[in-house]
């Protein structure tokens, strides 16, 4: 008996330890235990101040409020048992993410009341999301992890599109609470990491469906059929201006939205860059982001404020998308590399230096991240990081960032602050440069939203001009136009904003010295340059600017009709146009008529020649070249080299001539002597060669000492000067003489003046 009550007891109490251990299996048994409630859908606030819709939105978000309030208030088994078996339940939760307004969402002023209904929900759904995230409420109420897990993922409780949906809500004041509930649902439950991993392709197809609405494409983009019939992409300058905000409204809420997710769980970056998000979002950034820009400035919308708010849209957008780009980076090479002291680093800084050497094509994206996040900054860290950096590949990319600046047509800030300094003595550190980027990312926005204004000024002329003077000039009447004109250039053509300024005297130091009387000044027109062309063919028969009227019987293509080639060859007209021009041009006389009784008139040019006169000696110029005429022209010195400007040494060819005429002169002075000789002794004319030789060189500074070339006897060997003189004498014949002959003929035949 004793045996029975132990075996009794031992089951009891195991059953009691299994249902407070693992309550999923006890709650799934017990699907009765759901209490009979229904929950009614989410409707975002009216956006209209109609009576009607307000007190319509009021009894449906009381329902709401009460029920959330009412399903915290359950104890732990019967509020998990209602969250898993109430489908309204799931329906409420994810209407409200859907449809809950987000902070970018401008919206008109709703009255208090609806405001404080609202706020109630929106307290409520993140508290009921908090509670349904956490696995253990108290000693007595809790999940195992592993069974938690099983739980919230076969339950479908979370998923991706609702964990971007409650960061992109509760995300800007509640991070810390956000990243310990997701990071507790990835942790537990691994498999959403898979679902990410499948998500990422939905995310970059998003970026294509934009780029292909926008007529634009991308080289990453994923290769898809495309079918026979499909509707033939637009063109931003063919799109409507609802299609053109639907799209903008997308862009700036997909950003958004992934800028939350990152920012709160930065561990999904590994998952997004295996699929090279960063590269794909890059490439997007490059063709999406200054067609849109282009589009905004040159498009003219009816509704001025719709552009305005078009242009903020597009500005956060690409904030987000840098800040997205920054996460990315940051977590995946930098953050490593600080927390990590192995040698592991290399590898990181690796991954860094080939991600920004793919993006360096992107020139705008670059020029962009580069002006919120300094690229030089991070590479500094690297360089203190890892003492073996390459610095040729460092000192490219930062040469290739500051060359994407002056393409880009931008001027890099002087000085930005810095927040890398403490950011690499310590991780600790890390809160005080989020507060430097937050400084730096409100004066980039300050900056977007004054090039917006800019934007939208930009179009601000002719008749919209002058209606924003005559504003002014009816309240203050005593200012002269161009006055105004200057102080609306100055304020982005606010009249709000110059009235004021005006009135409290707090106008800009350079309108301060201004006239205030100053007219307007009227622009001259400038004329049309087909007023002032300067062409050789203007005024002519077919010039159309200058004649409304041009004889097109003159023009035709190809062969006239009526014309054959004998006929057009028969044609000499062009020969007797032609002879006028060039009688003009005559300057010989054939023959020039002179009268017999003209006194004075030549010989020469009379009709009859006569045979009897003497002209041959006519052409001659009889004593213009004796010794005693002055004129120079006729009688000049032989042209000589200056000697500034002959060379240190002699030209050889005048060398050889003089030295000819010295040998004529003393030959001619030798046989003046020995006229007797018939012929001479070669031997005799052979040292007198010599001799003149010798003296030649002697006149000249040359040493000439023929022995040592001579040298000894053939078989007894030469000494070191022979040779030394040989080899010189055998460089050097070629400048005497006409040793160089066949050199020369080669050279001649290679050239083809001499045929072979």
């Amino acid at each position: 008996m004793y045996k029975l009550f132990r075996f009794y007891l031992t089951s009891w109490i195991l059953i009691i330890c299994i249902i407070h251990v693992c309550p999923p299996f006890y709650i799934l048994q017990h699907p009765k235990r759901r209490e009979d409630r229904c929950f009614v859908t989410y409707k975002p606030p009216p956006q209209s101040d109609d009576p009607a819709l307000e007190e319509e939105f009021l009894d449906r978000a009381n329902f709401i409020a009460d029920d959330l309030d009412w399903l915290l208030s359950l104890p732990h088994d019967k509020f998990w048992c209602q969250i898993i078996f109430d489908e309204t339940l799931q329906n409420c939760l994810e209407s409200y993410l859907r449809f809950s307004p987000r902070n970018f969402d401008e919206r008109s002023p709703s009255k208090p009341a609806v405001m404080d209904v609202q706020n109630r929900i929106h307290h409520s759904v993140f508290l009921t999301f908090l509670r349904m995230s956490t696995y253990k409420e108290s000693k007595d109420n809790f999940f195992t992890p592993s069974a938690f897990g099983e739980l919230i993922y076969n339950n479908f409780l979370f998923d991706v599109p609702k964990i971007l949906d409650l960061c992109v809500l509760y995300g800007k004041g509640n991070s810390l609470l956000l990243q310990k509930m997701i990071g507790n649902i990835f942790t537990q439950q691994p498999s959403y990491y898979n679902d990410l991993n499948e998500t990422v392709p939905t995310i970059l197809q998003v970026l294509d469906t934009i780029l292909n609405k926008f007529g634009l494409c991308t080289e990453n983009a994923t290769e898809v059929p495309q079918k026979l019939g499909s509707r033939p992409r637009m063109s931003l300058n063919s799109i409507s201006e609802q299609e053109l905000q639907d799209m903008l409204f997308y862009l700036c809420d997909t950003s958004t939205t992934l800028f939350a997710f990152l920012d709160v769980f930065p561990n999904a970056s590994n998952t997004l860059q295996k699929h090279d998000f960063l590269l794909r979002l890059a490439s997007f950034y490059e063709l999406a982001v200054p067609e849109l820009e282009n589009t905004l400035k040159k498009r003219k919308f009816e509704d001025k404020s719709l552009q305005h708010d078009l242009w903020k849209r597009l500005s956060h957008s690409k904030k987000k998308i840098i800040e997205i780009s920054h996460i990315i980076i940051n977590y995946t090479c930098l953050q490593p590399i600080l927390e990590n002291s192995s040698e592991k680093i290399q590898t990181f800084v690796e991954d860094f230096l080939q991600t920004f050497t793919a993006l360096l094509h992107e020139k705008r994206f670059l020029v962009n991240y580069d002006e919120l996040f300094p690229i030089v900054e991070d590479i500094s860290l690297l360089q203190q990081a890892s003492p073996v950096l390459d610095e040729t590949r460092t000192s490219y990319i930062i040469h290739a960032v500051e060359s994407a600046w002056q393409m880009v047509g931008k001027r890099k800030a002087s000085a930005l602050p810095a927040k890398t300094k403490q950011y690499t003595q310590s991780v600790n550190k890390a809160e005080a440069n989020k507060q430097t980027e937050a400084a730096v990312q409100e004066q980039y926005q300050t900056e977007v939203d004054n090039e917006c204004l800019g934007a939208t000024a930009a179009c601000v002329t002719g008749v919209e001009l002058d209606s924003l003077i005559s504003q002014v000039k009816d309240l203050l009447p005593e200012l002269g136009e161009g006055f105004i004109l200057a102080c609306l250039e100055e304020y982005n053509y606010s009249t709000e904003q110059v009235i004021n300024n005006i009135l409290e005297d707090r106008l800009a130091p350079s309108l301060q010295t201004l006239d205030r009387s100053l007219p307007r000044q009227v622009k001259e027109e400038k004329p049309s340059p087909l007023s002032r062309r300067c062409n050789v063919y203007d005024g002519d028969e077919f010039d159309v600017f200058s004649r409304d009227t041009v004889d097109t019987s003159r023009i035709w293509k190809g062969r006239k009709k009526g014309e054959d080639a004998k006929s057009l060859l028969n044609d000499k007209s062009h020969i007797s146009q032609l002879k006028g021009r060039y009688e003009q041009y005559s300057i010989v006389v054939e023959e020039v008529p002179v009268q017999p009784e003209e006194e004075g008139g030549s010989r020469f040019y009379r009709d009859d020649y006569e045979d009897e006169y003497d002209d041959t000696y006519d052409s001659n110029q009889v004593g213009a070249n004796d010794a005693d005429s002055d004129d120079e022209l006729i009688s000049r010195r032989p042209f000589t080299i200056p000697l500034v400007l002959r060379n240190g040494e002699r030209d050889v060819r005048q060398d050889e001539d003089e030295e000819e005429e010295e040998v004529d002169e003393q030959t001619k002075k030798e046989d003046g002597l020995r006229r007797d000789y018939f012929v001479q002794d070669p031997a005799v004319l052979r040292e007198r060669a010599e001799a003149r030789r010798a003296a030649q060189y002697a006149r000249k500074g040359h040493r000439f000492d023929n022995s040592s070339v001579v040298g000894n006897t053939k078989g007894q060997g030469q000494s070191k000067e022979t040779l030394l003189e040989r080899r010189r004498k055998e460089a050097n014949k070629s400048l005497r003489g006409n040793h160089n002959r066949r050199t020369m003929a080669d050279r001649k035949r290679n050239k083809g003046m001499i045929p072979s």
